[in-house]
């Protein structure tokens, strides 16, 4: 993408930003939708954010949305605590009983303030984009209310908020430095495992080769899902390893134009999108908006849906270290055809399971086990980028298609696809069980 278009996007998205929403509706009425601009905002700062690669992301995502689940929960006599089902996730504020409070400020207030504390690297157009959102959703958040109902959910919102950023600071995935890159790591010599497949100079050692070993949200750790061991490597021809690759190579070299609309649709790469967990974030956001869903609901699907990803993140990544296998381009160019290229830029770290196909299984699961199904949907997610919607029968049939267009794209093995999808269908079953209605 050209500095130019990039720059017109920003500057598109911070435009948008100053028609958020109409003037009109009460803050008890509005408290979703003030929910679900705060995401759009989050969205916009993932794509424009250096350190948010996929993982990263996740993170960001899964503690926005215990965040906001946790402001309305708070006050709820139907919706119940995360904290003691959470991974370190210890007692938090109350609200004081004497006081009345808004669950549509408190939101409004800890997401403001949370979006700060995670994007405060940001540059110059995400600092006004979330200083604009700030100025319009509050306004939207406190009309009509009455200065010491406004006055006591601010100051519990920050106090929420503060807690769980002191929460998060624990979790072995709080500082990214030189973009996720290690300054030093060894580098296997042995045919099969993972080697640099850019020529840039930071991409020589593999990114965030620990994130499998920070502390989960909702499943015990990062090996709870684990998987069976990728193909063992080979270069006879007739091995398995080696028919798996001529798999990759023979559909990559007579790929039709609907799988190249495929690849690239669910490309979905850093600093270019919102990122793969990022695009199921704008499926749920949109299918919330178009029900017109309330504050409680849009909160509760957004926390389930983040802690499934931030985990599928974690779990997928644990599994590429262990198994620290070998890319496509690295095989197909030694052993088939040095002249081959994959149609996408292949991701600098190892590549069993496939990421996408993790973190969609995850996803797809959750939504799955929220609108059923079958639920058919139009994911719009990529119209501001000139791409077209595509319509799915159910979610698993969006999770297959994500999985697979990384075969499409030549960077995964179709192994890497499959176990990834099991894996992450694996891993939502933890968020897909947290308790959150109490049963009176």
């Amino acid at each position: 993408m050209s500095i130019t278009r990039r720059r017109a996007l920003q500057l598109g998205a911070a435009t948008a930003l100053l028609g958020l929403l109409p003037a009109t509706a009460r803050a008890a009425d509005n408290g979703g939708e003030i929910l679900r601009q705060w995401y759009k905002v989050v969205l916009m700062l993932v794509r424009h954010t250096a350190t948010y690669s996929p993982p990263v992301a996740s993170r960001a995502f899964a503690y926005l949305g215990v965040a906001a689940y946790q402001a309305v929960a708070s006050g709820s006599t139907s919706l119940v605590s995360l904290a003691g089902q959470l991974n370190g996730l210890k007692a938090l504020p109350p609200r004081d009983p004497a006081k009345t409070y808004s669950d549509a400020v408190i939101t409004h207030c800890v997401m403001a303030s949370a979006v700060k504390s995670f994007f405060g690297n940001t540059g110059p157009t995400g600092q006004r984009v979330m200083a604009a959102a700030e100025k319009k959703l509050k306004g939207d958040a406190l009309q009509g209310l009455a200065p010491d109902v406004v006055e006591a959910s601010l100051s519990y919102g920050e106090a929420l908020k503060a807690a769980i950023i002191d929460w998060s600071a624990t979790d072995g995935g709080a500082v990214i430095e030189n973009m996720g890159f290690p300054m030093a790591y060894e580098v296997s010599k042995e045919p099969g495992h993972w080697n640099p497949t850019s020529a840039i100079r930071q991409q020589q050692f593999p990114l965030l080769p620990k994130w499998g070993q920070n502390r989960t949200f909702a499943m015990p750790s990062g090996a709870s899902c684990g998987l069976p061991p990728p193909i063992p490597f080979s270069e006879d021809p007739s091995s398995a390893f080696y028919k798996q690759a001529r798999d990759v190579y023979d559909v990559t070299t007579h790929l039709t134009p609907e799988q190249v609309a495929i690849a690239r649709f669910w490309s979905d790469d850093p600093m270019l999108s919102f990122t793969p967990p990022g695009h199921w974030i704008a499926i749920a956001h949109d299918l919330l908006a178009q029900e017109k869903a309330g504050l409680d609901r849009s909160a509760e699907v957004m926390m389930r849906l983040g802690v499934a990803m931030a985990d599928g993140f974690i779990g997928c990544w644990n599994a590429k270290y262990q198994f620290d296998y070998v890319r496509p381009v690295s095989v197909i160019k030694k052993l088939i055809d040095a002249k081959w290229e994959p149609l996408l830029i292949t991701p600098p770290f190892p590549e069993y399971p496939s990421g996408h196909s993790t973190e969609s299984g995850a996803a797809a699961a959750v939504l799955t086990s929220i609108y059923g199904e079958n639920f058919a949907f139009a994911d719009r997610s990529h119209e501001r980028d000139g791409l077209g919607a595509r319509n799915f029968p159910s979610f698993t049939a969006a999770a297959n298609e994500a999985g697979i267009s990384r075969m499409y794209g030549g960077i995964h093995f179709r192994p890497a696809i499959e176990q990834g999808l099991e894996q992450g269908r694996c891993i939502a079953q933890f968020a897909i069980g947290l308790r959150t209605r109490s049963s009176t």
